[in-house]
């Protein structure tokens, strides 16, 4: 066990309170990235079950998703996969006033298509070529790009697999895919090897956070990704509400009568 990794996990309590002080300042992030225009990408890679979808949703559950936009993109369709490969993942690159989340992205290519076969090996070694460079383009162009990889063990990663089997809510998350993943733990870990090796640039480093304790994964992304944006709070009139106009005054309730209303079961 590293000398700094914790040996117990996070109380809720805990995690809550610090997770309510981190909301707020991504709130006042937001309102900066807004203001001047920022162009941010924060994308997430890590093993099945790692966290990253518990992860995002702590980061903008209390933010617009006008401004923070999360991409989840399925399988490419036959026409995407005509394209060059990084053609789809460009399409939802931020504007001005955005940060884009990509839950899972380009870097598919270094590990499940590449530990699944399907893509080439040829394929895989250009990825690892030109990722770095296209990478730079991106960021000579003035987007931030920050990438985050969420390392989950093994015996946590197995316990969360056989939670969500006996979890009707969290089926959903378990595919064919998932399951064939599982049986191939050292080869993505091969594989990861390899993508870091290659990919973490002084320009665009790779961020690793330990997940095995969800709670403490999430607050330290939120940390980290805060520190990895400059950005200032904006001072704000303070918002009042104004008085309502009484013009047109009429029974607006009085009118609903008849209508349909869903019954109240609760």
């Amino acid at each position: 066990m590293a000398k700094n990794e914790p040996t117990a996990r996070m109380k809720r309590k805990n995690y809550e309170k610090e997770l309510e002080k981190l909301q707020i300042e991504l709130c006042h992030l937001q309102d900066y990235v807004k203001e001047n225009k920022l162009r941010v990408i924060v994308l997430f890679e890590g093993r099945d079950a790692a966290g990253k979808g518990g992860t995002i949703k702590a980061i903008t559950e209390k933010v617009s998703p006008r401004v923070f936009r999360v991409v989840a993109l399925p399988a490419p369709s036959d026409r995407e996969k005509t394209q060059l490969f990084f053609q789809r993942y460009m399409e939802q690159f931020p504007a001005g006033g955005e940060i884009v989340i990509f839950d899972r992205s380009w870097y598919n290519r270094a590990g499940v298509e590449y530990v699944m076969g399907f893509c080439s090996p040829a394929e895989h070694d250009r990825f690892l070529t030109l990722c770095p460079q296209l990478e730079k383009y991106v960021i000579d162009g003035g987007i931030i790009l920050i990438k985050v990889w969420l390392e989950v063990g093994m015996e946590e990663q197995e316990r969360r697999f056989k939670a969500r089997i006996d979890d009707p809510m969290r089926q959903w998350k378990l595919s064919p895919m998932d399951l064939e993943s599982f049986k191939r733990w050292y080869a993505y870990s091969r594989a990861r090897d390899v993508m870091l090796s290659k990919t973490s640039t002084k320009y665009a480093p790779w961020s690793i956070i330990r997940s095995d304790d969800k709670r403490r994964a999430r607050l330290n992304c939120i940390a980290h990704l805060l520190k990895a944006i400059s950005y200032k709070r904006i001072k704000k009139d303070k918002v009042r509400l104004p008085k309502r106009s009484h013009k047109g005054r009429y029974n607006d309730q009085a009118s609903l009568r008849g209508m349909n209303f869903v019954t109240e079961r609760y």
